[in-house]
C-alpha cells in the first residue's frame, strides 16, 4: 500500500492498523469485486447556543465507525459499521461484496446492526482545549454586544460551535491515506421590533482553523453587524417587483452561483442528463468576464480539506474560464470510467453514507472594475448585500432566492433597505448577463450543502458584480 503508517492523520494515534485494513479490502474483493474501499472517520465536536440571555444547549459528541465499497460492473454494494473490530468490519465487508454481486446496476445499501457506540467523550484536541467557560464568555460578550446598539434589539441568539474529524482512507488500488480536519463557528442572530413588526439581521464566521478564529475575529463587532442588519430593515420600504439591474455586493451573492450555477457542474448531474451545462465543454457559456472556480485548497475557508472522502488530493478547479465552460466536478469512480483524473470533489457527510460528487468553496473570480463606479453606473435597480435561501432547478437552472439584506438604487445610489424580497432567474442567463465585475472579491458566510440528503461544509464568493436583468419579487405597486 502507497503511504503506510502506524500514525494517524494528525500524527496521533492511528484509527485503525493498516493490517487490518489490507485484510478488509482482501475479504471485499476475493468473491470478485473491481474494486473496493474503506473509509474510517472518527467525528469530536461540541455546540453551544445562548439565548434569552442564557446558555440553553451546551452539548458534546463524538461519532466513530467505517463504510465499506465494493464495486462489481455497474453495481456498487455499501455497508457501514461502528464496530471496528476485525470481526465488525469483515461482516460489512462481506455484506458489501453479497450486495456488489446482486447485480442490476445502481447502489444496493446494505445497513448492519451497530455494535456499542463508543461513549460520548469530551474534545481530545484543538479547540478542545479550550474550557468551555471560555467559549460561554464569547457568547456572552456577544449577547451584550448586540442589544447595547439599541433598545429595539428584543432577541438574541448566539451559537458556538468545533467539530474535529479524522478520516482514513484504504482502497484496493493500493491507497492509505488520511485527513485532519478542525473547524470553528460562531454565528449571531437579532430581532429588531418596531412599528413594522419585527425584523431579523444575522451574521457568522466559520473556518477550518482551531480556536485561534478568535484572535482575528471580534464576536462583539459581529453581534453589533447583525444588529445593525436587523435595526436597519425596520425602516425598509416594501420590495420593487419587475425586471431590472441588480448590483451584488461582495461575498453575500456567492450562494446564487454555487446552487444556480455549480450544482449544474456536478459529474452525477451531467451524467443523468439532469443539468442544463450536460454536453457544453468547451461552449461559451457565460459573459467573457466570468471565471468560475471551485476551489478546496483555500487556506482557512470552510469547505477546505486536504483530500476528498475517497482519498484524492482537494484541487483549485477552474470551470468557467473567460466564459467557456472548461470542465465539471468529479468523484473518484465516475472519473475512473472516463478515463481521466478525479477533481478531488468526491465529499460525504459521513461513514454512513456514499461519496459523491460535491462542491468544496465555489466562487466567482474578480474582475477589474470599480465597485463605486459599477454602483453609480446603475440608475435604478436593487443592490443585493446578503441573499438568502433558495430553490434551483438543476435541469433548467430556474432559480428562486431570498434576499435577506437588500437595498434600492436611485440615480446610482444607495437609498432604502428593502423588506425581504426574491430573485428569480435563470442561472446560465444570469451567466450571460454580468456586465461588470469588480475586484473588491470576498468570501461569504460559511454553509452547509445539501444534496441527495447529505450535507457538507461549503463556502463561497463573488466580488461586486451587475447583472443587467433579474427578476425581483417585492411588493411594491
Amino acid at each position: 500500500m502507497q503511504n503506510e503508517s502506524h500514525d494517524g492523520p494528525d500524527g496521533g494515534a492511528p484509527l485503525l492498523d493498516p493490517g487490518l485494513l489490507q485484510e478488509t479490502l482482501t475479504v471485499a474483493m476475493r468473491t470478485g469485486g473491481e474494486f473496493a474501499e474503506v473509509f474510517v472517520e472518527d467525528r469530536r465536536g461540541i455546540s453551544a447556543l445562548f439565548d434569552d440571555g442564557r446558555v440553553e444547549e451546551l452539548t458534546s459528541g463524538r461519532d466513530r465507525g467505517a463504510g465499506v465499497r465494493v464495486v462489481v460492473g455497474d453495481t456498487t454494494g455499501f455497508a457501514h459499521t461502528a464496530d471496528l473490530s476485525r470481526t465488525g468490519l469483515r461482516a460489512a465487508a462481506e455484506a458489501a461484496a453479497a450486495a456488489a454481486r446482486g447485480g442490476g446496476g445502481g447502489v444496493r445499501e446494505v445497513v448492519l446492526a451497530a455494535g456499542a457506540t463508543p461513549a460520548v467523550g469530551p474534545v481530545e484536541v484543538m479547540p478542545g482545549d479550550v474550557p468551555k467557560a471560555d467559549k460561554v464568555a464569547l457568547l456572552e460578550r456577544a449577547d451584550v454586544a448586540a442589544r447595547s446598539s439599541g433598545g429595539a434589539i428584543t432577541q438574541v441568539a448566539a451559537r458556538y460551535a468545533d467539530s474535529h474529524r479524522r478520516i482514513l482512507i484504504a482502497n484496493s488500488d493500493g491507497l492509505l491515506t488520511g485527513d485532519s480536519q478542525v473547524r470553528t463557528l460562531f454565528s449571531v442572530s437579532c430581532v429588531a421590533t418596531g412599528d413594522m413588526g419585527m425584523q431579523t439581521g444575522r451574521e457568522s464566521v466559520g473556518h477550518t482553523v482551531g480556536f485561534e478564529l478568535f484572535d482575528r475575529v471580534d464576536v462583539g463587532d459581529l453581534a453589533r453587524r447583525a444588529a445593525r442588519r436587523a435595526l436597519a430593515k425596520l425602516e425598509a420600504v416594501p420590495a420593487p417587483s419587475g425586471e431590472m439591474p441588480v448590483v451584488i455586493g461582495p461575498g453575500g451573492g456567492g450562494v446564487l452561483f454555487h446552487e444556480a450555477c455549480g450544482h449544474g457542474l456536478e459529474a452525477d448531474l451531467v451524467a443523468k442528463s439532469a443539468s442544463v451545462f450536460a454536453g457544453r465543454l468547451g461552449e461559451q457559456v457565460a459573459a467573457p468576464i466570468v471565471t468560475l472556480v471551485d476551489d478546496g485548497t483555500m487556506a482557512g475557508e470552510w469547505g477546505r480539506y486536504a483530500i476528498d472522502d475517497e482519498g484524492r488530493p482537494a484541487q483549485c478547479n477552474v470551470l468557467i474560464r473567460d466564459g467557456m465552460l472548461t470542465d465539471y466536478m468529479w468523484d473518484h469512480l465516475r472519473a475512473r470510467r472516463e478515463g481521466r483524473p478525479s477533481s478531488g470533489n468526491g465529499r460525504r457527510q459521513s461513514y454512513r453514507h456514499l461519496p459523491m460528487v460535491r462542491m468544496t468553496n465555489t466562487y466567482l473570480g474578480a474582475g477589474d472594475a470599480d465597485p463605486d463606479e459599477i454602483l453609480a453606473g446603475t440608475r435604478h435597480g436593487v443592490y443585493v448585500a446578503q441573499l438568502g435561501g433558495g430553490q434551483v432547478n438543476t435541469a433548467t437552472g430556474d432559480f428562486v432566492f431570498g434576499m435577506t439584506e437588500a437595498y434600492l438604487i436611485e440615480d446610482g445610489e444607495l437609498t432604502y433597505p428593502i423588506r425581504d424580497g426574491n430573485l428569480i432567474g435563470n442561472g446560465p442567463q444570469t451567466l450571460l448577463d454580468i456586465d461588470a465585475i469588480a475586484g473588491d472579491f470576498a468570501m461569504g458566510s460559511p454553509g452547509t450543502c445539501g444534496k441527495d440528503g447529505q450535507g457538507v461544509p461549503v463556502g463561497d464568493g463573488t466580488p461586486t458584480l451587475r447583472v443587467t436583468r433579474l427578476t425581483v419579487g417585492g411588493t411594491a405597486a
